[in-house]
């Protein structure tokens, strides 16, 4: 079968990116011929086909005025993306598209040339983006279905995107366009949810389709676990933004016998270190950026890895790629979280936003250090068992085949 994956991000960004290329690598293990579409970045691979690709776009990046007006105007339709789609499809045609996260950069223009040219569309939803206009569901720090049942005028009155009353009311003209004029998003034939709560959500806030549930997946050969861990360390990986939770964390951890590594940037850095100064939190250190081998035996070396989100997780990458690596993780319940760690058994759960139930947790997994070992096997196992490529690619196969069906 060829396939063509189309993802914004091509390198290892996001989970969503991540999710794309290593559904692209099992795809052509399995023998299927994989194109690979989305943005022109310097971080790329050298990919077939990488000319029609569309241009890179940085929505936070200062510019003219003209220019943010022609980049508004791509979040709704971009005739860019459709020249080059229709210009790849030229030569290569594939049997199936499936597409991830789109939204904005590439925009869905491309939903038509598929449509023209009768080939069948799945999409995973990599977050809350065909409800939500900032995708986030948040506000003021907080959970937020405002825009439940097409409301979607609540981003604009709320300046949900990035606090901006301009880039808020680009983002709800685009969802009344989409959604309620051209009903563009009907010309895919099936959605797939990576979690069961993104499934319940979306139809939840008044999506009209019912998606079909499949997990990520990950290759825990390519991960090699150490069930006993060598530091009094906990670990936080990810991308330092305020819907992560870190604040909470700060403030749980302080004072405790018990160091806090945290892995990764974003926004909130500067922030989370002024705390750490400002309060003398002296159990916490600062990694950076980290991939590869090198983040992995920081996780190896750890008692578990903490995920206090405070926003709708769907099914996050970092809790399990934690328990490839032997290690319970320590989230907060909300979202998708639950559904992979289960209280006790792969790890434990608290009370989102809490600093004393973090806290407390924090210091139950002290208190049992065989407990440690057991919800680590444990972790290891589920993924083997449950998350493993082969179970994925079964499920997607059919999942493939329906859309096809239903777009004879």
């Amino acid at each position: 079968m060829k396939i063509l994956l189309i993802n914004k991000f091509l390198y290892p960004k996001g989970g969503d990116a991540i999710s794309t290329l290593t559904t692209g690598t099992m795809l052509s293990k399995k023998g299927h011929e994989v194109i690979y579409w989305g943005m022109e970045a310097p971080e790329n691979e050298e990919f077939p086909y990488k000319e029609y690709f569309v241009s890179h776009v940085d929505y936070d990046r200062p510019s003219s005025l003209f220019r943010q007006l022609k980049l508004s105007f791509n979040i709704f339709y971009s005739f860019e993306a459709r020249d080059k789609m229709n210009g790849l499809l030229k030569k290569v045609r594939p049997d199936i598209v499936h597409l991830n996260n789109f939204a904005h950069q590439i925009s869905p223009s491309i939903l038509d040339v598929f449509k023209k040219q009768n080939i069948p569309v799945v999409m995973t939803l990599r977050d809350l983006k065909l409800v939500c206009p900032y995708w986030y569901s948040m506000l003021n720090g907080r959970p937020c279905e405002k825009c439940k049942d097409g409301k979607y005028y609540w981003c604009f009155i709320n300046r949900c995107t990035k606090g901006s009353f301009s880039k808020s009311l680009v983002n709800t003209v685009e969802m009344y366009l989409h959604h309620k004029i051209l009903h563009i998003y009907d010309l895919i034939e099936v959605f797939i949810s990576p979690s069961m709560f993104v499934k319940e959500k979306v139809k939840e806030m008044g999506f009209r389709r019912e998606p079909v549930f499949l997990p990520n997946f990950i290759d825990a050969g390519d991960y090699i676990p150490e069930f006993n861990p060598s530091q009094n360390v906990i670990c936080y990986l990810g991308r330092l933004s305020a819907e992560k939770g870190l604040f909470v964390l700060l403030d749980a951890i302080k004072g405790m016998d018990i160091k806090l590594k945290i892995i990764g940037e974003g926004p909130l850095e500067k922030g989370l270190k002024s705390k750490v100064e400002r309060e003398r939190i002296g159990n916490v250190w600062f990694l950076g950026y980290k991939k590869g081998e090198e983040l992995r035996d920081e996780v190896r070396k750890s008692m578990a890895v903490v995920l206090p989100s405070v926003w709708y997780e769907n099914n996050p990458r970092s809790v399990i790629e934690s328990f490839a690596l032997g290690k319970p993780v320590i989230g907060s319940r909300i979202g998708g979280i639950p559904e992979l760690v289960e209280d006790g058994i792969t790890g434990l759960t608290f009370e989102p936003g809490n600093p004393r139930s973090l806290r407390e947790k924090i210091e139950a997994l002290i208190r049992e250090p065989d407990k440690i070992i057991e919800m680590g096997k444990n972790a290891r196992r589920f993924v083997e068992t449950k998350l493993n490529p082969e179970v994925h690619y079964q499920e997607l196969m059919k999942i493939y085949s329906m859309a096809i069906e239903k777009n004879k």
